[in-house]
């Protein structure tokens, strides 16, 4: 009969020794996966972060049961071992002291630090909060027709702004277009004086040619003229 108790707490030791070994290989798998996800393109620094403290966790609580001397096989997250089927765990209800106090070790997520190391963490867990944020309230429809008048203000001003400036630009143009009519209108003038200077410079160019054709034939007579001319000049100077 003393015998029974001490075979009924090894029992229970045992079955809590092989619980906790299966809650350990669920967390190494788990702590794998986010390793394996952080390493890719999409993770980011807060998720390397958060597998490093998992991992020491982990670590932490293999050391504690290995320091027991309890025979429980637990593999290092640095070596890799073949994956085994997972068996039902018929002990998953009891709510023993060691479970209780083990639980929040193994089954739950380690509490975010508030160190600045990891300050964007936005891992697979949502951190709680007591009050959240409430999202903004619609606007009255009051305040809604308020701010769709100041747009249809603001855009009349803007139109007539508009309209007044396309009116100086076709006044302009108008000018513009007068000024261009008048300088035509000189430009043909020109060109009419232009036409008659060059008729009357070819009238006397053709008079010139006539003198000149002219003193070719008659060069000697007009010579003789000259002479008597001299002569004439002459004998009026020394009578005097």
């Amino acid at each position: 009969m003393s015998s029974s108790p001490s075979s009924n707490g090894l029992s229970n030791n045992t079955l809590h020794l092989e619980q906790i070994q299966t809650n350990l290989a669920s967390l190494r798998n788990g702590i794998l996966e986010l390793e394996a996800v952080s390493r890719t393109a999409a993770g980011s620094h807060s998720q390397v972060e958060a597998v490093k403290l998992l991992r020491k966790q982990y670590e932490r609580m293999r050391g504690m049961l290995l320091a027991d001397g309890q025979g429980v096989e637990v593999p290092s997250l640095d070596i890799i071992v073949a994956p085994t089927p997972k068996k039902p765990d018929p002990f998953s209800s009891l709510t023993s002291p060691s479970n209780a106090s083990l639980a929040p070790l193994i089954g739950t997520p380690p509490p975010r630090s508030p160190s600045p190391s990891i300050p964007d963490y936005n891992g697979p867990f949502t951190p709680y909060t007591d009050d959240p944020q409430r999202p903004p309230s619609p606007p009255s429809p009051n305040a809604l027709l308020q701010t769709q008048k100041q747009l249809i203000d603001t855009q009349d001003t803007h139109l007539s702004a508009l309209s007044d400036s396309i009116s100086r630009h076709h006044n302009l143009s108008l000018q513009i277009n007068s000024e261009l009519d008048t300088h035509h209108g000189l430009l043909q003038e020109l060109d009419t004086e232009l036409d008659q200077t060059e008729g009357r410079l070819s009238g006397a160019r053709r008079r010139l040619d006539r003198v000149g054709r002219g003193l070719k034939g008659n060069g000697s007579t007009v010579c003789i003229g000259v002479l008597i001319l001299v002569l004439l000049v002459l004998i009026i100077a020394f009578k005097t």
